[in-house]
């Protein structure tokens, strides 16, 4: 079967708000004070825990400070998991989209390089965890996006055909998983990076949610 499948953060669901308050909550515990903008930073912080902290960290004058950002990287994750559905949301017309994706026949899947755990929480608290047949995470396998195995793989947990997928996507990340996999990308203009996307030559650049099962068929061909 062919095989629609999403990556979450900046995709699916806009969860820059909560990922910069856990990092903020970090900068505080450092007597740092809230160091990222949850608008200005979005960008960032859908690009990970890291990404977040070491912005923060450059801003302390400890930009090279690894050992430091791998100290609050769990604290990170905890005060995440703690509120991790506070001011998340589904883009609009996203579930539309994958309901109406299942009905002509297409599986979808989740490919993220959040942790799983993390990522099935989310997708539970927002009542969406049962209307995808894969979920895997940064530490499912021993790789991760843009390692062309976890998208692939995440096909055949689906019970797909790794060679008829499009990854559905928001960075560069995906955008090389889906080259070094072989399979076409659609990069999504809505996120916080969307007006860089064009420049990545995605097959296909998505606008709304309502035109994802059509631009589907046109580069799959029907399920």
């Amino acid at each position: 079967m062919k095989t629609v499948v999403f990556d979450l953060d900046g995709t699916l669901a806009d969860t820059s708000g909560d990922l910069i308050s856990a990092a903020n909550a970090c900068f505080r515990d450092m007597e740092a004070g809230d160091l990222l903008d949850p608008v200005a930073d979005a960008g960032v912080a859908l690009r990970g825990g890291r990404a977040m902290l070491r912005l923060g960290m450059s801003r302390m004058g400890r930009k090279d400070d690894d050992p430091l950002i791998d100290e609050y990287y769990d604290a990170l994750l905890f005060h995440y998991e703690r509120d991790i559905d506070t001011h998340t949301r589904l883009y609009d017309g996203a579930m539309d989209a994958v309901a109406e994706l299942k009905k002509r026949g297409y599986l979808v899947a989740i490919c993220t390089n959040k942790p799983e755990g993390l990522a099935r929480e989310l997708l539970t608290r927002l009542g969406v965890l049962d209307q995808f047949a894969a979920v895997l995470g940064a530490d499912t396998l021993p790789v991760r996006k843009p390692d062309p195995e976890h998208l692939n793989e995440t096909v055949r947990r689906a019970g797909g055909d790794p060679a008829q997928c499009v990854l559905v996507g928001d960075s560069d990340t995906d955008r090389n998983t889906s080259r070094a996999a072989g399979t076409p990308s659609i990069l999504v203009t809505f996120g916080p990076s969307g007006e860089n996307m064009a420049a990545l030559e995605p097959e296909a650049l998505l606008e709304r949610y309502e035109d994802l099962p059509d631009l589907v068929e046109t580069l799959l061909g029907k399920a």
